[in-house]
């Protein structure tokens, strides 16, 4: 550090103070405490029932300026299934099937492989349409960065050279993200509300693939900000009407009076990856793609 930065500054950095604080300890009892450590280097203290706001506000902070600094402008947020199989490797989950109906799951599971392939291309057309704007990156592919649907999200990026994000969250289970996510760009999350207000706030553009809770988590929580207008309106593309139609009676909502059909309009449903980018191509009249 120079005097300059001194005189800028007037004080020294939080880092050049904990620097300080190492040098200093005298390795006496009073040094050696826990309550001697500075607060911010204390994990135990941070880690307490009472500092849950604090840790809220780190867990918004860090991929918030961790993405500005990486000049990430907005982008397109890719949701699916973590049990989709690649197509190559759908035939593997039947022969392993040890019953009727695990059989006919991984054959359910099989004839959903064709989306892997949708979601890899998607965000591939996305990657190389290389918009930016005041410096900034815009359709920049987000998923969770786990597996299935979400490793071909970013795999699409890396087939055009292009970074993606991966929003991983902490389970009770062993969990990594998949290797095609950007490193830079590869956050870990303990609070899902966190991880789902991240996944939006940059969001132009959601594509939606066919999955479980989580998937119908996030969908029904987005539709609903956009229904309430809390968010303003933007391209939802649902993959697979025949999948949604079937788990979800969006018909039914609207006939028993519990959402307005216009409500229905809220989302649009698709097949291919073409037909879903040639949706959010006119709805922001790009050129590019």
């Amino acid at each position: 550090m120079t005097n300059k930065d001194l005189r800028d500054r007037r004080f020294y950095h939080a880092k050049q103070e904990a620097e300080f604080a190492e040098k200093a300890r005298a390795g006496t009892d009073q040094t050696r405490d826990p309550a001697y450590r500075l607060a911010f280097q204390d994990t135990d203290f941070l880690l307490r029932e009472e500092l849950r706001p604090v840790r809220f506000q780190l867990e918004l902070l860090k991929p918030e300026m961790l993405l500005d600094e990486a000049g990430i402008g907005s982008t397109l947020v890719m949701y699916g299934s973590a049990r989709i199989p690649e197509p190559g490797k759908a035939d593997a989950l039947i022969e392993a099937a040890v019953d009727d109906e695990s059989r006919k799951i991984a054959e359910r599971l099989k004839d959903k492989a064709k989306y892997y392939d949708e979601a890899r291309k998607l965000a591939r057309l996305a990657s190389e349409c290389g918009m930016s704007s005041n410096g900034k990156r815009d359709f920049v592919v987000c998923s969770g960065g786990g597996p299935s649907i979400m490793e071909a999200a970013n795999r699409g990026a890396a087939d055009a050279g292009k970074e993606s994000i991966g929003l991983n969250i902490v389970l009770p289970h062993e969990q990594a993200p998949n290797e095609y996510v950007t490193p830079s760009l590869s956050f870990q999350f303990h609070y899902f509300a966190l991880r789902k207000m991240h996944f939006l706030l940059r969001a132009r553009a959601v594509a939606v693939f066919p999955g479980g809770f989580g998937t119908l988590d996030e969908f029904l929580e987005l539709v609903t900000l956009v229904q309430t207008g809390k968010m303003e309106k933007l391209p939802i593309l649902l993959f697979g009407e025949t999948f949604w139609n079937r788990v979800i009676n969006f018909e039914a909502l609207a006939e028993e009076g519990t959402i307005s059909r216009d409500d229905l309009n809220l989302f649009q449903f698709v097949e291919t990856a073409d037909e879903a980018w040639g949706i959010i191509r006119k709805f922001y009249r790009l050129e590019c793609g």
